[in-house]
C-alpha cells in the first residue's frame, strides 16, 4: 500500500461551494430563486455570486476576513452563503430579532470588514453602529464598511453614514469570470454564527468548509430530499445557515422560494402557487398555520415535507398539522452541531399504530444524523452511558464531523464544551429501548420560545437591577402558541414602597431593557425562592409551579384575539401584543 499517494486527482478539499458550481452546470436553466416577481436560474445565481465575490476581493477582502450581514430571507443573503467564501472570507449572518446592543456586541466581537444591511433593518444597524462608535475600546479604524441591500427604487431615508456602495452595484461592477478563491484546507472557516441567549454574552460558533459540506449531505439524506425540490424559506437563514439548506438546495438542483416575512398567508400562497415540497421551521409556525384566517388558507394538494426543531413539539400539535397535508420530521440540534444533530427517523413498523401514538413517537428527538459519529446520554460524573430504559437521565453528548471547530476567541469555553472527547450539549435526556433519544430538561436553563433561545440568567440579571427586586429566578413556562415562554419568580424588598410593585411594572421594566421576545410573560411574587442547602435555587420546583400556570395576557396590554395578527409577519408576531 505504500506506493499509493495523495494528489489533486484523488484529494479535493470538501466545501459546499462545489454544490453551486454543479447546479450551474447541470441545472443551469432551472429556476434557482423565486422572490416575489423576481426569478433567477442557477446559471444566473452562479454568475451573481462570482460578481459579488469579485467585488468583495476588490474591496480588499482576504482570507478569513469576516463579512457580517443583517437581512431577512432574501436572494442577497442566499447568494452571500456562496459568494463570501468564494472570496475567501467568513460569513456572519446576524439574527435580525436582536436589539441594537445585541447586534453591537456581535460586531464588536467579530470585527467584520464589511457590514451588509438590508434596508428594512437600517435603523437597527445604525443604532448598533452608533453604540459601537461610543465604545472607547473599539478603534474607529476597525469600523466596517456598510453596504445597503436596497431592492426599492428609492432609499428608505435612513442613512448609516457615508455609503459608497449598495449591494446591486457590487453585483453590476463585479467580474463574472472571477476565479473563486480555492479552498486549500477544508478545515478553514466558512461561517461564524452566534448563539443567541445561551449566555449573556453570545459565543461565536465557527463552522469549517468540511463540516458544512458533510452536514449538508447528511441532512439531505436524512430528510430524503430528492432532486429538484421546491424549498420554502420559512426558517431564517441566520439560524445555523438555514440548517445548511442554503447549500443543500443547490446540492439537489432545487428552487429556493424566498419570503421576507413568515406569515400564514405567504406560506399557504407559496405552497399553492410555486408547488413547495419542503420547508423547515420551529413548531411556532405550526400554530401560525393552524390559526390562519380562512382567507389566508389555500388547500394543500400535495404532501409538503416539514423538518422541525427547537422546542419539542407537543404530540397533539404534530397530529393537527399533519391533518392539514404536511408530513413532519422532527430533529434536534444546536448551533454548535451545524444545525440538526439528531433526527427522528421513521420506522415502517410504526405505520400501523394509531395517529396519536405516531405523533408521540415523532415528538422524540431521535437518532444521530450520518455526520454525527456518536450520540449518547451520559452520566458526566463517571462518563458512563445511561441504561436504554427511557427513564434514567444524563446529558446528551455528541461527536462527529458536523460539530463546530470551536468558539471564536474563546479557548476556555471551547475546552469546556469538548471536555472528555465529546461535545457536551447541556441538554438532559434519556434513551429509549429502541435507541431513540428524548430531551427531558435543559441543564443550561435555556428557554426556547418560538424557536428563539432565551437565557434565564440574562433575564434574571436584569430583574435584579430593579430597585424593588431582591431575588429573581426565571424558568420556562408552557405557552400554547410559542411552546415555552419565560416565567419570573421575584422576591421584593421588605418596605411599603417596594411591596407595592406590580406585575405590570416589572414586565414594562423588562420591555424597556430587553428584546421583547425575552420579556417574562408571567411574574409571580414569592416570599422566598426554594433553595438547596448550599444556597442554589431549585429551579426544578419552580418549573413544576410554572407548568401549572397559563401564559395569559397581562393587564399591561389588551387581550388580542387569536387570529387578529395572522396577517402580521412571524418576525413581527414575535414582538406583538398577542404574544403575551
Amino acid at each position: 500500500m505504500d506506493e499509493l499517494y495523495k494528489c489533486r486527482a484523488n484529494y479535493v478539499p470538501l466545501t459546499p461551494i462545489t454544490f453551486l458550481r454543479r447546479a450551474a452546470t447541470f441545472y443551469a436553466d432551472r429556476t434557482s430563486i423565486i422572490y416575489g416577481g423576481a426569478r433567477f436560474s442557477w446559471r444566473q445565481t452562479y454568475e451573481r455570486c462570482l460578481r459579488l465575490a469579485s467585488s468583495l476581493h476588490a474591496l480588499n477582502i482576504v482570507k478569513n476576513d469576516v463579512v457580517s450581514v443583517l437581512a431577512p430571507n432574501i436572494p442577497a443573503l442566499y447568494e452571500m452563503h456562496f459568494a463570501v467564501p468564494m472570496a475567501g472570507a467568513v460569513l456572519n449572518a446576524i439574527n435580525t430579532r436582536l436589539d441594537a446592543n445585541g447586534v453591537k456586541t456581535i460586531l464588536n466581537h467579530c470585527k467584520p470588514k464589511i457590514f451588509m444591511v438590508d434596508h428594512q433593518y437600517a435603523q437597527l444597524a445604525r443604532a448598533a453602529v452608533r453604540l459601537l462608535m461610543r465604545d472607547r475600546s473599539f478603534p474607529e479604524s476597525s469600523l466596517p464598511l456598510v453596504i445597503v441591500i436596497d431592492e426599492l427604487e428609492s432609499h428608505t431615508g435612513v442613512r448609516l453614514g457615508n455609503l459608497d456602495y449598495d449591494y446591486e452595484q457590487l453585483i453590476r461592477d463585479g467580474d463574472p469570470s472571477f476565479n473563486a478563491i480555492e479552498v486549500q484546507d477544508e478545515w478553514d472557516p466558512i461561517t461564524l454564527n452566534y448563539t443567541s441567549g445561551t449566555t449573556s454574552e453570545p459565543k461565536g460558533v465557527v463552522y469549517s468548509h468540511r463540516g458544512a459540506y458533510l452536514s449538508t449531505l447528511s441532512l439531505i439524506l436524512a430528510w430524503e430530499m430528492g432532486t429538484e425540490p421546491v424549498y420554502l424559506w420559512s426558517l431564517p437563514m441566520f439560524h445555523c445557515n438555514g440548517w445548511t439548506f442554503t447549500w443543500g438546495v443547490a446540492a439537489r438542483g432545487g428552487t429556493n422560494v424566498c419570503i421576507r416575512n413568515t406569515t400564514a398567508g405567504d406560506i399557504y400562497k407559496s405552497i399553492a402557487v410555486h408547488g413547495v415540497t419542503h420547508m423547515c421551521c420551529a413548531p411556532i409556525v405550526f400554530t401560525i398555520l393552524l390559526d390562519a384566517n380562512p382567507a389566508d388558507r389555500c388547500p394543500i394538494q400535495h404532501k409538503v415535507q416539514i423538518l422541525t426543531g427547537g422546542a419539542p413539539p407537543p404530540a397533539a400539535l404534530l397530529y393537527n398539522i399533519e391533518r392539514l397535508g404536511f408530513h413532519v420530521v422532527h430533529a434536534y440540534g444546536l448551533t454548535e452541531a451545524t444545525g440538526p444533530a439528531l433526527i427522528c427517523e421513521w420506522r415502517t413498523q410504526w405505520n400501523g399504530l394509531p395517529a396519536e401514538e405516531q405523533a408521540k413517537l415523532k415528538a422524540r428527538q431521535g437518532i444521530s444524523v450520518l455526520t454525527v459519529a456518536d450520540a449518547d446520554v451520559k452520566d458526566l460524573g463517571s462518563m458512563a452511558s445511561v441504561p436504554h430504559d427511557g427513564k434514567t437521565t444524563g446529558e446528551i453528548v455528541i461527536r462527529g464531523s458536523g460539530v463546530m471547530k470551536g468558539y471564536f476567541k474563546n479557548q476556555k469555553a471551547t475546552a469546556e464544551a469538548f471536555a472528555g472527547g465529546w461535545f457536551r450539549t447541556g441538554d438532559v435526556g434519556v434513551i429509549h429501548p429502541d435507541g431513540y433519544l428524548e430531551i427531558k430538561d435543559r441543564s443550561k436553563d435555556v428557554i426556547i420560545s418560538g424557536g428563539e433561545n432565551i437565557s434565564s440568567v440574562e433575564v434574571e440579571s436584569l430583574l435584579l437591577r430593579h430597585p424593588s427586586v431582591v431575588e429573581a429566578a426565571v424558568v420556562a413556562m408552557p405557552h400554547p402558541r410559542w411552546g415555552e415562554s419565560p416565567c419570573a419568580f421575584v422576591v421584593v424588598r421588605k418596605n411599603n414602597e417596594a411591596e407595592d410593585v406590580t406585575e405590570v411594572e416589572i414586565i414594562n421594566y423588562c420591555r424597556k431593557n430587553l428584546p421583547h421576545y425575552m420579556v417574562p410573560k408571567k411574574v409571580e411574587f414569592v416570599v422566598q425562592l426554594p433553595k438547596t442547602a448550599t444556597g442554589k435555587v431549585q429551579k426544578v420546583q419552580l418549573r413544576a409551579i410554572a407548568k401549572s400556570l397559563i401564559a395569559s395576557t397581562t393587564t399591561a396590554e389588551p387581550t388580542v384575539p387569536v387570529n387578529s395578527n395572522q396577517n402580521q409577519p412571524y418576525d413581527q408576531q414575535i414582538f406583538s401584543q398577542s404574544r403575551l
